[in-house]
């Protein structure tokens, strides 16, 4: 199901209708990056980083009918084991290699990898407005599906960028903490995709 804003005209929506009505793009690592960030409460926070994650390991597939983008259906993979620690801001110290690992086996451990190793999204509704877009549909992590918002905009020609925020509890899983919880990571954690189109 679509539907187009009342102040957009989809003209000027950033998916090109002449070039890609009727087509489906593939995007992945090749042609853009996923990105997680993390925040950190608590007591103790102040020795803990906010963390930028990328998956190394993900696909988001686009059809574009006929009728338009406006008709465009998303489906997207992600492979919660290629998760890799690219920065940590504040902290008591900057991050070591050896942090990185840890911080990345715990992800693994949090998210329950071993049973639930792949989330994957599936769109049931566009919206355009203007240049820009918010697509509804399932997120399915954690062996839980629930709704998500996604918003889509053109950031430069050719290039897109989605983003959404992902709440741990609402797919049943429980933030990592640290020092019996005096450190804390965030319960929303934000996610941003950016392709470029003519990579």
């Amino acid at each position: 199901m679509a539907e187009r804003g009342t102040s957009g005209d989809e003209s000027a929506y950033a998916w090109r209708v002449e070039i890609r009505t009727g087509g489906r793009l593939r995007f992945g690592p090749d042609s853009g990056r996923m990105l997680l960030r993390t925040g950190r409460k608590g007591a103790g926070a102040a020795v803990g980083h906010d963390l930028t994650i990328e998956v190394t390991d993900w696909s988001v597939q686009v059809n574009v009918p006929e009728t338009g983008p406006a008709d465009a259906t998303a489906t997207a993979r992600v492979e919660l084991g290629s998760l890799a620690v690219r920065t940590g801001t504040g902290g008591a110290r900057p991050l070591t290699d050896k942090d990185r690992g840890e911080i990345e086996k715990n992800a693994r451990r949090t998210l329950d990898v071993d049973r639930h190793p792949t989330a994957t999204f599936e769109s049931a509704r566009v919206v355009i407005e203007g240049d820009s877009a918010t697509v509804t549909g399932t997120l399915t992590l954690h062996g839980v599906a629930a709704p998500v918002d996604v918003e889509v905009r053109e950031v430069a020609p050719d290039r897109y960028r989605a983003t959404t925020v992902v709440t741990q509890s609402a797919y049943g899983i429980k933030p990592y903490s640290a020092f019996l919880g005096a450190l804390k990571v965030r319960d929303d954690v934000e996610v941003e995709i950016e392709v470029d189109l003519g990579r």
